[in-house]
């Protein structure tokens, strides 16, 4: 084998790894999280970072595309650590019913708790 193969083996190889590892590292954020009354938010459900909007009937996110309303009990307040930004704080652990989604647990940051 020439060195460009051994390179471009080793290559392949780094990047199955790394691909393969990062979604799990990257939904680690969530396994510690619980709602108000003890439940994992992430007990077999979907959680990741969405886009939220502020208005005055409450708090929406966009999940998978759609502005969905959260209830008000599922809302917290605080900074997750290993949080990337590009959401500006606002992550959605839920999972898809009936033609819409339930929420288990939202994640707005803290700075938000005076306006809601």
């Amino acid at each position: 084998m020439t060195t460009f193969e051994h390179a471009a083996h080793a290559l392949l190889y780094a990047g199955i790894l790394t691909s393969g590892s990062q979604p799990i590292l990257a939904h680690d954020i969530y396994g510690h999280l619980t709602n108000s009354s003890g439940r994992s938010c992430c007990d077999g459900s979907d959680c990741r970072p969405a886009r939220y909007r502020i208005l005055p009937e409450g708090v929406d996110m966009l999940i998978n595309n759609r502005w969905i309303a959260i209830p008000r009990g599922t809302l917290q307040y605080r900074m997750l650590e290993g949080d990337t930004g590009e959401t500006g704080g606002g992550h959605w652990c839920g999972e898809p019913w009936e033609g819409s989604f339930i929420t288990y647990c939202a994640f707005l940051p803290p700075t938000l708790a005076a306006v809601d």
